[in-house]
């Protein structure tokens, strides 16, 4: 059994891919909090996060938010808005707008009348961003990237940016910690809820859990014996 701990020494166990979904599934059907406010929850201990760690000179750095199709990136689209709203240049680059589902592509209006600038799939590589929020893939990860998101993946890790990764870096086995093709190098990653089975130091970098809001009936309710790790804050560090 593996578990992390937090720099008040609390010991949390690691859960699986299917526990968390089955955490998402009872908390969206059941306990709440929905979809919408973990969404939102997570991009925005994400954009905090980003000026914990930058920002002495915050408003001297160029970022980009790559996000995939999924929940995974409409929270670093989430993470995007709440950085522009604070006045830091951050542009947006999708794997795919087409195939957002509902909620990210609510997350993506929200970004666009914030004043949110995207990129276009065919631009970005022009870019010479400082740091990388990575949405690309999250913890249902299903074989080795392929695509525009390998792409993605590929040119994140070929940068100079310091990369953080969004729950898990994307391309790394959220159960096992492997990855079965390229995976981003993460500088730092802010995973949330609760840390996973498959987040390995040489991986996630600097590791951060964020606070999305569910409750401890959720967590009981497939027998997880939760202690708030949080106390008066949103995001703690994990060792």
């Amino acid at each position: 059994m593996k578990y992390f701990q937090t720099e008040g020494k609390l010991r949390m166990k690691a859960i699986s891919r299917e526990q968390m979904i089955e955490v998402d599934r009872i908390a969206m059907e059941e306990t709440g909090p929905n979809l919408w406010q973990m969404m939102e929850n997570a991009g925005r201990n994400l954009a905090q996060l980003t000026i914990n760690l930058f920002g002495d000179d915050l408003d001297k750095k160029e970022i980009l938010a790559l996000a995939g199709k999924g929940n995974n990136g409409g929270g670093v689209i989430c993470a995007a808005r709440h950085l522009v709203n604070h006045g830091i240049n951050i542009k947006l680059v999708l794997a795919d707008e087409n195939k957002l589902g509902e909620v990210p592509q609510y997350q993506k209006k929200i970004f666009d009348n914030a004043g949110g600038i995207t990129l276009s799939i065919d631009d970005y590589h022009s870019t010479n961003p400082d740091i990388i929020l990575d949405g690309i893939i999250g913890y249902n990860l299903n074989g080795a990237p392929r695509g525009i998101l390998l792409e993605m993946i590929k040119w994140s890790n070929a940068s100079s940016a310091k990369i953080i990764s969004l729950d898990i870096p994307s391309g790394v086995d959220s159960n096992t910690g492997e990855a079965p093709g390229e995976y981003i190098n993460a500088f730092a990653t802010l995973t949330l809820a609760l840390p996973k089975q498959g987040l390995e130091p040489d991986k996630t970098g600097i590791l951060y859990l964020g606070d999305i809001g569910i409750p401890k009936e959720t967590y009981n309710k497939i027998g997880i014996d939760y202690t708030s790790p949080f106390g008066k804050d949103y995001v703690v560090k994990l060792t």
